[in-house]
């Protein structure tokens, strides 16, 4: 008998260490995939058992909702707060940094005593505190910029340092994240892990294991407007898409592995509708649009120790309501010093709220173009309302047989642009340089302005470089901001011909210069197409830039211009300019 109650003591131990450890979280956040490029929401062009199986295993939304584009996405989920709040208005150039004051869901994770880590596309920030490691992860390891040039093998940002990436970038990030979930169980620490993918975000590419199923494959469900497909597109992004379900189910595999998936929450959405025009359930709109197409996402949610398999959440939700609904499930405070626009949805997933009309407004903003979501109900840009219930394609204008919701929802949208996105792109944040909380500070062209006829490699910024750089009173530029005093090694990546050989350079801020003379010749070609399986793209090709070191800088705290110039030019052009690479020298 005194044997028995020894080991039932030991059980209820076991039982209260258990509930009392705190649930792993794991939230993958693709780019450019719409709601219905999953087989789970009846797409038969392709098939996503990992992925499909988080909602059999847990819960799955009827409607979630993200922005319109990428950077916006990635904002809410990141703060719980409507992009516009926080500095959010571009997808590039610096209108996709986060503003400094907005708190994360990193940070909060990381104040809760996890080991926090992102993997993969950031583009909310480059320059630290905007880098990832500022805002409340430790670990990082991707790009921060809308796009990358080229997914195999690039050059890639590991912690502020550049780094050489290793094979097909989503396979990479997912390695990268699965080493440091061992780590953390390894260290008995449970870990929040974000996976922002970049695919099937063009260029479209992905490894030929792939590409071989779709390459001629032909397709067994259209769009609604048929004539507008673009088929090599669309078999690319269901290759990348099946690309994505594998990864997700090595990740999956390794929570077994490590013996902690029954107490991981798994989360999967997407950050906009998707980048062409393929099947999507029949609704109108694709990425960049406000209508439901543009905006709904797939959500599901995996946590086998406590959501029912097969659940099905009838409530509207929004990426703003991640942030919230993980800290509840965590059992830990939100860090935050603004109020949120997102709610938990907890007991909505657990199954443990009670019945309720569902009367919450949730809107979709991007460049102008404002909807809201109330209910079972869509306000397009335009003021017309459709019952999403009965016609979910938005062909039925009913605004004018409900009048009394149609002026309510009329209202709300007019005060949300009048109090909430009112003057949310005016922007005079210069780019930090320099800053004394971290080492390294990544200056690329993306961010640049320029005088004369230097042109920019391609019309989005993200992953491009300036070239046809032909005269000495043209110059680069950036308006920057550096926060303290330091002392800097300066490093250049450039491209050259031999026969322009000879260029001298200056570099300076608020009058302290220095100068370097090219003496080495970089003849390289643009490349990444090779990999691209449409042969065509709309971003820029890349190039194997030279690195150099510029010289040592010593700079004194202030707000000003940091300038590029050259002084002399022999040959027919200075360089092809890539990036400039601060390290503080002595912290």
């Amino acid at each position: 008998m005194k044997l028995i109650r020894i080991i039932a003591l030991f059980s209820l131990l076991a039982i209260g260490v258990q509930a009392a450890q705190k649930p792993n979280i794991v939230v993958v956040l693709t780019d450019d995939q719409g709601w219905g490029d999953l087989s789970l929401n009846g797409n038969k062009n392709l098939s996503t058992p990992a992925i499909d199986s988080l909602a059999k295993d847990g819960a799955m939304f009827e409607r979630f909702y993200v922005c319109p584009v990428c950077s916006p996405t990635r904002a809410e989920f990141l703060t719980g707060r409507y992009h516009v709040r926080g500095g959010v208005y571009s997808t590039s150039a610096g209108g996709e940094r986060l503003d400094l004051d907005e708190l994360t869901i990193g940070d909060t994770f990381k104040a809760g005593g996890y080991a926090t880590g992102a993997f993969g596309k950031w583009h909310n920030g480059m320059q630290y505190p905007y880098h990832p490691n500022g805002r409340g992860f430790e670990e990082f390891y991707g790009f921060c910029s809308g796009h990358w040039g080229d997914y195999f093998s690039r050059p890639l940002d590991h912690n502020g340092k550049i780094v050489q990436g290793k094979g097909f970038c989503i396979d990479d990030f997912t390695d990268k994240a699965m080493d440091f979930m061992e780590a953390s169980v390894k260290q008995d620490k449970p870990f929040f892990a974000y996976l922002p993918y970049n695919t099937p975000h063009s260029p479209m590419q992905v490894p030929d294991r792939f590409w071989e199923k779709f390459k001629d494959f032909d397709l067994k469900m259209h769009n609604r407007d048929p004539k507008r497909e673009d088929i090599r597109h669309i078999r690319a992004a269901l290759a990348m898409c099946e690309n994505i379900d594998w990864n997700v189910g090595r990740i999956l595999k390794k929570l077994e592995t490590l013996k902690v998936a029954d107490n991981t929450i798994v989360i999967y959405f997407c950050d906009n509708g998707p980048n062409g025009t393929r099947w999507n359930g029949n609704m109108k709109g694709r990425k960049g649009s406000t209508d439901e197409g543009g905006v709904r996402s797939p959500m599901l949610i995996r946590w086998p120790d406590r959501i029912e398999p097969g659940t099905v959440v009838n409530r509207n939700g929004a990426a703003i309501d991640l942030l919230p609904t993980l800290a509840e499930m965590a059992d830990i405070d939100v860090v935050n010093q603004h109020k949120l626009d997102g709610r938990s949805l907890r007991a909505a997933i657990l199954g443990t709220e009670k019945a309720r009309k569902d009367t919450r407004l949730i809107f979709s903003f991007w460049k102008g173009r404002l909807s809201v979501k109330s209910g079972k109900f869509r306000m397009d840009q335009k003021g017309k309302l459709f019952d999403l219930e009965s016609d979910p394609g938005q062909y039925k204008d009913i605004s004018k047989k409900m009048p009394k919701l149609t002026k309510q929802l009329q209202a709300a949208m007019a005060g949300f642009k009048k109090n909430d996105a009112a003057g949310y792109d005016q922007d005079e944040r210069p780019f930090v340089i320099g800053h004394p909380g971290y080492r390294y500070t990544q200056i690329p062209a993306r961010d640049a302005s320029w005088t004369g006829g230097i042109k920019r490699s391609n019309k989005f910024p993200n992953c491009s470089y300036l070239s046809n750089w032909t005269n000495v009173d043209d110059k680069i530029y950036w308006q920057a901001k550096l926060p303290a005093n330091g002392t800097f090694d300066v490093e250049l990546q450039y491209a050259c011909r031999k026969a322009d050989v000879g260029a001298e350079l200056e570099l300076s801020f608020n009058g302290t210069k220095i100068r370097r003379k090219i003496t080495q010749a970089h003849e390289v070609h643009e490349h990444g197409g090779e990999n691209d399986r449409t042969g065509y793209r709309a971003e820029s090709y890349v190039k194997d830039w030279k690195t150099i070191k510029f010289g040592r800088l010593q700079l004194k705290k202030g707000d000003g211009e940091l300038m590029l110039r050259a002084l002399k030019i022999p040959g027919d052009a200075a360089i092809d300019f890539r990036l400039l690479f601060f390290t503080r020298v002595g912290r």
